[in-house]
């Protein structure tokens, strides 16, 4: 599974939690979210709900709306460079990856831009 299925997972849920949800008005068909079936939508997720709910319950203080570090961190993801990397691959990343600061704060926005299209609902200074 790619690094952006597995943040999707994380906070989505599994394809199977996914299928038993209700649809909600707004939600991307599951085809547009990595490793979900294709025809069964998927409800809304408050994306900002849930993560703050996993960093009120993570022992380390993690800043996952401004880091990508702390958010794969955050979802128990390998957060080394060699696999934000990868995701910047997956994401289509542009630019110089050996400057990795620029790189993670693309790799932030992309992120929060991509799970708001597949169906979570994202604060807008998140994207």
């Amino acid at each position: 599974m790619s690094i952006f299925g597995r943040i999707s997972e994380a906070i989505f849920g599994s394809p199977a939690q996914a299928s038993t949800a209700a649809p909600a008005a707004g939600a991307a068909p599951a085809a547009a979210i990595p490793g979900t079936t294709p025809g069964k939508p998927m409800a809304a997720v408050d994306v900002a709900a849930v993560l703050d709910k996993l960093a009120d319950d993570h022992a380390e203080d993690l800043d996952w709306k401004r880091s990508i570090v702390d958010l794969m961190k955050l979802l128990k993801l390998d957060s080394g460079l060699a696999a934000r990397k990868e995701l910047a691959k997956e994401l289509n990343y542009t630019g110089d990856m050996g400057d990795s600061a620029a790189m993670n704060i693309w790799l932030h926005k992309q992120v929060m831009v991509k799970l708001a299209a597949n169906g979570g609902v994202v604060p807008a200074e998140l994207k």
